[in-house]
Parts: structure tokens; sequence; C-alpha cells
């Protein structure tokens, strides 16, 4: 996958995930983007864990694995603000 298309899947996939974890408001673009890619990365890393395919290209498969790692990875950020804070 070139690089425009890890530009939109990880926009897309961070977006959505912002939007699961009630944060869309703190967040741009920019950071959608950057959540989305590292996302996909720590998505793609967990299905190969677990046996399955990870980010395959762009398609819904990828879209919901990029998905899925960057919910994982804004609830690490929140685990982490929550105890820096207290």
């Amino acid at each position: 996958m070139n690089i425009l298309g890890w530009i939109v899947l990880g926009g897309i996939a961070g977006w959505l995930a912002s939007i699961i974890m009630k944060k869309n408001s703190q967040m741009g673009i920019f950071a959608n983007i950057c959540i989305g890619i590292l996302g996909a990365f720590i998505g793609g890393f967990l299905m190969y864990a677990l046996g399955g395919p990870g980010v395959t290209g762009f398609n819904i498969w990828s879209l919901v694995v990029a998905t899925i790692g960057a919910v994982i990875l804004l609830w690490l950020f929140s685990l982490f603000k929550k105890t820096k804070s207290t």
C-alpha cells in the first residue's frame, strides 16, 4: 500500500477510534491520521499474534484492524494520562 493509502486509511481509522473513545472533539485531522497509522501497526501485530491476517491493503478488513489498534492506543493513552494526573 502506498503512502497516500496509509494516510487515508489512518485518517479514517483514527477518526472512527476517536468517535468510539469519545475524544473526537479533542483531536484534529493530523492526530487522527497519526493515531490511525500507529493503530494499524498495533492492530496488525495483534492480529498476526492471534493467527489472523493483519492489514492487507486498502479494504474493510484493514480498516477494522486499524480501528481496533487505534482504539487500543487511545485507551492506553487515557490510562497513562489518568496515572500521570493522579
